[in-house]
């Protein structure tokens, strides 16, 4: 009998249907892109509704496209964006508000009131975070406290909030069950990652009713069931949900305390597992829940970036150095391997480990002779030093060391940018040969829940390439050197 595990990925760009057989093999994708919708140089939104009818065109076509008996699909995973957060009416199902963006950075005034409150401290204390318009929180308190039919809902008891894993939930079973896994908790600023619990206290800081807040369950968990609006003849279980960066490293197969991934998407998360024991970073990481499965916890330490592969995307779009991301390897290839541009791309702040809303983007450090394929070979490298950052930091959180830095992403295949990560690092970095890391994830959560997959032998169906560091160490230490020189620029 041939069985199939499906997986959405609803992520910033997009949503995609993800099939997978039996092995763990991918056999078939397809994505719908959804609007990005600016509403000034800060402020991104998303539409709650045309992200839920991409997804049921996403499964159809992923299912359409393999050719396969829908009977065949056993069971579903959801990986998502993080703490793009939204609100609806519980009873409606209807949206007031667009979802408002991780990368929104609208609710600054927010935080910044708190702070002066003296009240960062407890969230962080109780969270694992550290007061920040990134993460879902604030966002839903500008919500709340901007528009009018949400303060009604509120005061009505009708208000659900969520991210959008419980926004997809909530939809695809029809309105029943209003539920989030852990590793989605644990990014909203609201839940307590030692008591694991929502945190009333931090909860009554936001204004937020924990009422209006999702039932949370083990990532593993069923979450409901689905038959995606009619398209399949009969309903299958929602079997897994997380996170995608927590995804990601599920599917990298970093199960034990000191394995780490790093994926490179819009922005960029780097994860760290630290198993049972939660470690709280003195150097600008944050404390999260990895996942919870089976009743044991994972947490995790984890640094996150604003600007990652959206750098490729700004040499594109705005800047149009190039036509498309596939050239930016070439061209960094053949620039000047002595020229001394760096970018440091803050265009909505710095994210890990500096924390800095505040700071601007600069281009600093060029000669006469910089040109276009130095500029885009400083792109490329402001991802990679971005990253090595949050290692380094991690190395000297913990009393564990990062020896192989698993990567995920498209920008993956740009070989000039892995091979550099690998020299910055001096570890090697390894690829697997799929980039759906997140959406593996969560198929695998839900096809070992399921009985589909065994986990003790899953992970092994993986191949994946290496790159190795080739760098010099005084070269390494001055390019380095340069970089945090450029950093400090901008962080004032």
């Amino acid at each position: 009998m041939k069985e199939y595990v499906l997986a959405i990925d609803q992520s910033t760009q997009g949503t995609k249907g993800l099939l997978f057989d039996k092995k763990g093999q991918l056999v078939s994708r397809y994505d719908v892109p959804h609007r990005q919708i600016i509403v000034n140089s800060n402020w991104v939104e998303h539409s709650p509704e045309e992200i839920y009818k991409n997804t049921l065109t996403a499964v159809q076509m992923t299912v359409e496209k393999a050719g396969i008996d829908k009977n065949d699909i056993i069971c579903a995973g959801i990986s998502n964006q993080r703490e793009t957060a939204m609100v609806w009416d519980r009873i409606t199902g209807k949206p007031p508000y667009n979802a408002i963006v991780w990368q929104c950075s609208r609710a600054e005034e927010i935080c910044r009131s708190i702070s002066v409150q003296g009240q960062s401290s407890l969230i962080k204390e109780s969270t694992g975070l550290p007061i920040s318009p990134y993460f879902s929180a604030a966002k839903i308190k500008w919500i709340l406290d901007n528009v009018e039919k949400a303060k009604d809902l509120a005061k009505e008891k009708r208000l659900c909030i969520g991210n959008m894993d419980s926004w997809l939930v909530y939809k695809l079973t029809g309105g029943k069950y209003h539920r989030t896994d852990y590793s989605n908790a644990s990014r909203t600023q609201l839940f307590n990652i030692f008591k694991q619990n929502w945190d009333n206290e931090v909860c009554n800081i936001f204004g937020i009713d924990e009422s209006c807040l999702p039932e949370v369950c083990e990532s593993n968990s069923l979450f409901g069931s689905t038959d995606f609006d009619g398209y399949l003849d009969k309903e299958i279980p929602i079997q897994a949900v997380l996170g995608d960066s927590h995804g990601a490293l599920f599917g990298q197969g970093c199960l034990k305390s000191g394995m780490a991934k790093a994926t490179y998407g819009t922005g960029s998360s780097v994860m760290m597992n630290t198993g049972e024991s939660p470690y709280i970073s003195t150097n600008g990481l944050v404390t999260s829940i990895g996942w919870k499965m089976n009743g044991v916890i994972n947490y995790v330490l984890e640094g996150n970036i604003n600007y990652a592969g959206a750098v490729i995307r700004w040499l594109k779009e705005d800047l149009q150095l190039i036509q498309s991301a596939k050239e930016t390897e070439a061209l960094a290839a053949l620039a000047d391997k002595n020229d001394t541009t760096y970018l440091v791309p803050a265009f909505s702040g710095l994210g890990a480990p500096y924390w800095n809303s505040r700071a601007k983007a600069v281009l600093c450090g060029m000669t006469r002779s910089t040109g276009k394929a130095e500029i885009i070979k400083a792109a490329e490298e402001c991802i990679a030093y971005q990253i090595a950052d949050i290692v380094n930091a991690m190395n000297e959180d913990t009393a564990l060391t990062v020896n192989e830095l698993k990567a995920d992403g498209g920008p993956t295949s740009d070989k000039y940018l892995m091979q550099f990560q690998s020299d910055i690092l001096d570890i090697d970095v390894s690829i697997p040969d799929t980039e759906e890391l997140s959406g593996m994830g969560v198929a695998f959560a839900a096809g070992i829940a399921s009985g589909i997959y065994d986990e003790k032998n899953i992970f092994g169906s993986v191949e994946r390439k290496s790159f190795s560091p080739s760098m010099k160490e005084d070269k390494r230490r001055e390019l380095y050197n340069g970089w945090k020189s450029a950093v400090s620029m901008v962080n004032k």
